[in-house]
């Protein structure tokens, strides 16, 4: 009896998680990263885990000393854990924005928009607070997470998709970004939010750009090299 090959079909495909890892390397190996991360700061011990997310933060006083590293350490943790919407989001919108962009360009739109809105939301703390309306502990301020990445990486996925999709998901996600700026829980960050969906919305232009390159320009109807024409120009 001929032995039975276990391996791939003739379609050549692979185990999913193999095609996930290639085709969204990014998403993915970050994705692994705030995994390992999070379990971490979930089960070591909570004064070294303290330490860590302290020193991570991009408050005014860090941000000061040693802006690059800090800029980079903060979007290592997800604020909330593993089940908080913006991991959820995290694992929804990236990778579908890096099929369409590409991994690079991805990590140029999260890390983009995570850096410019942070500075655009504790500038005006070190200025308030320089000027004598906010206490000298708000310089000191805990801020760390992935949050504003997600948020200009979903603004910036809107531009890219059709327009039956678009304006759904940009409605939905400012209406939720909305209402937390009403409930004033913590106004520093929701303002941050909508500034980051605004950073992806004001990226569309660059990103239409970015996928037409990628994708290459669509064959003219009388070019020959296209595959159905291929033929009639040696006819």
């Amino acid at each position: 009896m001929a032995a039975t090959e276990t391996g791939p079909g003739p379609s050549g495909a692979r185990p999913r998680p193999w095609r996930l890892l290639l085709d969204t390397p990014f998403s993915a190996g970050y994705a692994l990263l705030l995994v390992a991360t999070s379990l971490f700061a979930e089960h070591a011990d909570p004064t070294l885990v303290s330490q860590l997310l302290q020193g991570s933060s991009t408050d005014v006083v860090h941000l000061t000393q040693a802006p690059l590293l800090v800029l980079i350490a903060s979007a290592l943790w997800v604020a909330g854990g593993l089940t908080s919407g913006y991991a959820l989001g995290f694992l929804v919108v990236l990778p579908t924005l890096e099929r369409r962009i590409g991994g690079l360009r991805t990590a140029a739109v999260f890390f983009g928009g995570h850096a410019l809105a942070t500075l655009a939301t504790e500038v005006p703390v070190a200025f308030t607070v320089a000027a004598g309306g906010l206490p000298e502990s708000s310089l000191h301020r805990l801020d760390y997470g992935i949050s504003f990445g997600v948020m200009t990486c979903t603004g910036a996925l809107a531009g890219v998709l059709p327009a039956w999709l678009r304006w759904p998901l940009l409605g939905g996600v400012g209406w939720f970004a909305g209402t937390a700026l009403l409930a004033y829980a913590d106004p520093m960050t929701d303002w941050g939010h909508l500034l980051s969906l605004t950073l992806g919305v004001a990226s569309w232009p660059l990103l239409r750009h970015w996928r037409a390159v990628r994708t290459g320009p669509t064959p003219l109807l009388g070019d020959l090299g296209h595959p159905a024409l291929r033929g009639a120009g040696t006819a």
